[in-house]
């Protein structure tokens, strides 16, 4: 962020939200300035929703989606035996 052209952003926010924010950011030590900067940097770099959870990541795909509650308790009874 530093270093590069920074532009003025004008939003419209409910109060409520604004002000959970800015506790946020004050009990995180940061300001609403780098959180909103931030996190619109990991939308951009993002191409993967999962990116930022590889434990999640490792899972999708161990069973079908169409898979029952049943069938995934059963699928961790012989994963575990």
């Amino acid at each position: 962020m530093y270093g590069m052209k920074q532009t003025k952003l004008t939003i419209r926010i409910r109060d409520d939200v604004l002000q959970d924010a800015k506790t946020y950011a004050r009990e995180h030590g940061t300001t609403l300035t780098r959180l909103v900067t931030e996190h619109l940097e990991r939308l951009r770099h993002s191409g993967d929703p999962l990116a930022d959870a590889p434990i999640t990541r490792r899972l999708v795909g161990v069973l079908p989606p169409q898979a029952s509650v049943g069938e995934y308790r059963e699928h961790l009874e012989c994963k575990y035996r």
